[in-house]
């Protein structure tokens, strides 16, 4: 017979809340520091053409 898991404190679920949307921000801010160098021509390391667009 199955028995229920032990309800997780509110605590512990704020800390992984916390750390899933830490992880989710440093990717935007990431994408927003690409998106800016591209932008002003700075970047080194992502090529296009600016022709084209």
């Amino acid at each position: 017979m199955t028995v229920p898991k032990k309800r997780t404190s509110t605590s512990k679920k704020r800390i992984r809340r916390n750390i899933w949307k830490k992880k989710g921000s440093l990717v935007a801010v990431k994408a927003f520091s690409l998106a800016k160098s591209i932008y002003v021509g700075q970047s080194k390391s992502f090529f296009f053409d600016k022709k084209k667009s």
